[in-house]
């Protein structure tokens, strides 16, 4: 299935009962039937007239097909009121009194990792937080790219945002478009799905092949400053591992490590600066 088929899919109706709904997750999980139905310990035949409005789940079955289809926690709120039942999985502001300790966790991270550079990103890849020294980072970058929401996609690939400074711009914008094309596949979700169709626009080059065999990971290698001195990154990704709440279970932070001493010796310098 392509970004395309998803797009496709996100626009059809909106299914009329639970079964529609957990049918199309495990089409999209590449489940059969059968293997749901062993993997929830159900009988084929129950997981079958569920799907085909036959018969109408209890509550917790319904919570225990969408753990088992790995459906995002926004989605199991719709299933659970096309079955019936009240949504079961809140949905706050990051500024919301519940997420106090999520908030000052984030901070925390971001904060500790300067000089090094880090952000926290919503599901639609719109900038959350940052620390100082993605900002350093993005000095000269036209602020109508800047106002918020920043989509840190579209800022990487924009002729007038990182693009123009990415030395190896096909095999880190092709890595970044890989990541998104699997969270549409995963998720269908439709402004995704929009954004991926935005990003193949630009003017990318073409990879011209695999990433060499003695890398352990692509970079991101940046030009930077007057001297445009290539500054070499390796990324992770950290999500909070058992959140309960939407927003959480939406949010990642995108750590940033120097990949070489030259990185790392600017890194402290900027930070020194600021």
């Amino acid at each position: 299935m392509n970004a395309h088929a998803s797009a496709a899919r996100a626009d059809r109706a909106t299914p009329v009962h639970v079964g529609e709904h957990l049918r199309q997750w495990r089409q999209r999980r590449h489940l059969s039937q059968l293997d749901l139905a062993l993997d929830a310990e159900i009988s084929a035949r129950h997981l079958s007239f569920v799907e085909t409005g036959r018969a109408a789940p209890s509550r917790d079955m319904v919570l225990k097909l969408a753990e088992r289809l790995d459906v995002p926690l926004r989605d199991r709120n719709v299933l659970l009121v096309a079955a019936g039942y009240a949504p079961a999985f809140p949905q706050r502001p990051l500024d919301d009194p519940a997420l106090t300790a999520a908030r000052a966790a984030i901070d925390l991270v971001l904060k500790a990792h300067e000089p090094n550079p880090a952000l926290a990103v919503d599901r639609h890849w719109n900038l959350v937080s940052a620390n100082r020294m993605v900002a350093a980072l993005l000095a000269g970058v036209p602020q109508r790219l800047l106002g918020s929401p920043v989509n840190v996609l579209r800022l990487a690939f924009h002729p007038e945002g990182l693009a123009p400074r990415t030395v190896n711009l096909a095999e880190w914008c092709g890595h970044l478009l890989e990541r998104l094309h699997r969270q549409c596949e995963a998720t269908a979700d439709p402004e995704l799905v929009k954004l991926y169709q935005e990003l193949k626009t630009y003017p990318i080059p073409a990879r011209l092949g695999p990433p060499a065999t003695n890398d352990i990971a692509i970079p991101l290698r940046l030009r930077h400053g007057e001297q445009e001195e290539v500054l070499s990154f390796l990324s992770t990704t950290m999500v909070f591992g058992t959140p309960v709440d939407i927003t959480l279970s939406e949010l990642a932070l995108e750590t940033f490590f120097p990949a070489d001493e030259l990185t790392a010796a600017r890194l402290r310098e900027i930070a020194a600066n600021l």
